[in-house]
């Protein structure tokens, strides 16, 4: 059955820069949409809700990497500028890459409902080595391949999703800067890994040990930590990690975890009050964090003080 994909046959489809990305649903209402976005990198996990015809299109100046969790179809085609139409029926557990300005397409018959992970990178402004060139990378087009190491660094990412502590702010961060050395690597365009750099200078950890402390509450980028050292994002993890023994999202919740002991000290200070005054979105999320790293509730440790 031949399906009417107009839209990658005869109709371009602009490349606008300074939109956000959006691979465009129709029907609209035949897909559910979670969203996120980092630095560089915005998420949306799409599902398909019914088992209707639908068409999708993409073009835009930021690279698409899709990774399909389940998919499975009666009939369809799905296109990627530059390769050949795939009809392919199953394509669960599989990966698309849509380097930036290329047109991707397509429709089908969903035989199962469509559940997928799309992520946009901008070129520009993902934190990676700008030794490596990615900005500058031409990459590729990839349809319904495999790669184990980029499905392991998407399946975290997807795990911050609703996230409201500063601290996996900068874990995204990083993980996009991961997912943009993957990137390279799987088209053998990584260069020759450069000399080893040592750790933070003198000045640099104390610099940013104060600003951690300063600002335990606030939600800071991996940014503008790397900023204030005089390093790229990239640098400056690998130089942090090296200088304080773990990378700065660990430590800055570890760090919150400490701000959070000497409160809970105070008998006057409520829960909520210590959660607010250290960030967290509510009690919930601070007990949470604060069992994974003491394996003690709030609560439980308070009791222990007396």
């Amino acid at each position: 059955m031949n399906l009417p994909l107009g839209l990658h046959r005869n109709q371009s489809v602009s490349a606008d820069n300074g939109s956000l990305p959006i691979l465009d649903f129709s029907p609209a209402e035949a897909v559910k949409h979670q969203t996120a976005e980092w630095r560089g990198v915005q998420m949306d996990i799409i599902q398909i809700i019914r088992h209707d015809y639908f068409e999708y299109s993409f073009r835009h100046g930021r690279h698409l990497l899709i990774a399909v969790e389940q998919g499975a179809r009666y009939d369809g085609e799905t296109f990627v500028e530059g390769l050949p139409i795939s009809t392919v029926r199953n394509y669960s557990h599989k990966l698309v890459f849509v380097p930036a300005g290329r047109k991707f397409s397509g429709a089908q018959h969903p035989r199962l409902l469509t559940r997928s992970i799309c992520l946009y990178l901008d070129p520009r402004t993902v934190p990676v080595d700008p030794e490596l060139g990615f900005a500058e990378a031409d990459l590729e087009p990839r349809l319904l391949f495999e790669d184990g190491s980029i499905w392991q660094t998407v399946a975290k990412l997807k795990a911050l999703i609703g996230s409201v502590d500063p601290a996996d702010r900068l874990y995204a961060e990083a993980l996009g800067g991961l997912l943009a050395h993957e990137l390279l690597r799987l088209h053998g365009k990584t260069p020759p890994r450069p000399a080893e750099r040592g750790g933070l200078a003198a000045w640099q950890r104390k610099r940013v040990a104060q600003f951690m402390e300063e600002h335990l509450a606030e939600d800071v980028s991996l940014g503008v930590l790397a900023d204030l050292v005089r390093l790229s994002p990239y640098h400056f993890v690998r130089s942090f990690k090296q200088s304080f023994g773990e990378p700065p999202q660990r430590y800055w919740r570890a760090r919150r975890v400490e701000g959070a002991k000497e409160l809970l000290a105070k008998p006057g200070v409520s829960m909520t009050e210590i959660a607010f005054a250290l960030g967290f979105s509510g009690t919930s999320a601070f007990s949470s964090t604060f069992h994974r790293i003491t394996g003690m509730t709030p609560s439980a440790y308070r009791r222990s003080l007396t």
